[in-house]
């Protein structure tokens, strides 16, 4: 389990990346935490392995991956450059 967290118009998007030892596939689940309204999360899967993998091993560069004011290059390019 990987997860990272960022700030885009003041609402906090944490995504956690799960990897199934069984058929080695990656689930994300998605949290939104809206600065106005009520919070959401949704969950997006399958992600093939190559791919899942290539994105934790990205997140596992950052020395602060949960930090939702980091602005590294891993938080800016997994979340677009859309960060606050």
């Amino acid at each position: 389990m990987v997860s990272i967290a960022g700030s885009i118009m003041g609402d906090e998007y944490i995504e956690t990346f799960y990897r199934c030892p069984w058929c080695d596939l990656y689930t994300v689940e998605i949290l939104r935490d809206r600065f106005l309204g009520e919070a959401e999360g949704s969950l997006r899967s399958p992600i093939p392995q190559p791919e899942g993998s290539a994105i934790v091993q990205r997140i596992k560069q950052c020395s602060e991956p949960r930090n939702k004011k980091c602005r590294c290059d891993v938080h800016q390019e997994h979340f677009g450059y859309a960060l606050d």
